[in-house]
């Protein structure tokens, strides 16, 4: 037996398509409910009906994104903040690698980056208890 882990609108969603498989409701009021267009309902109710519930879970789940930065670049960026401006903030270390490294990224992504390598704390770690 396979756990899934599902979203509490995909299964609300499993449950409205599962109501039209059986004939409790039309594929007009499931439209309604899910806010999706004809389309999408039957292509969702062919998903279910090939694949169960786990047809319905995102397939992109647990995977990278499509436009994450590569690991040498990440490295590359990390190492420069900790070499060359440790104590710099990520929107002002951004402003500096843009100037003298032309390296460009926006200030969240290299925060999420710092706090990844232990450069820097979100604002409630920094916080005293």
């Amino acid at each position: 037996m396979t756990v899934l882990t599902m979203s509490a609108a995909e299964v609300s969603r499993y449950d409205t398509l599962m109501r039209v498989d059986r004939g409790e409701i039309r594929v007009a009021d499931a439209m309604a409910l899910l806010s999706l267009e004809r389309r999408q309902v039957y292509r969702l109710l062919e998903r279910v009906r090939q694949g169960g519930a786990a047809g319905l879970v995102s397939r992109k789940r647990g995977r990278p994104s499509n436009r994450r930065y590569g690991d040498a670049f990440r490295d590359q960026v990390v190492s420069l903040v900790r070499e060359q401006y440790s104590g710099f903030g990520p929107t002002l270390a951004r402003e500096y690698l843009a100037e003298r490294h032309g390296i460009r990224v926006s200030c969240e992504t290299l925060r999420q980056m710092m706090m990844v390598a232990g450069l820097w704390k979100d604002r409630e770690a920094r916080r005293p208890r």
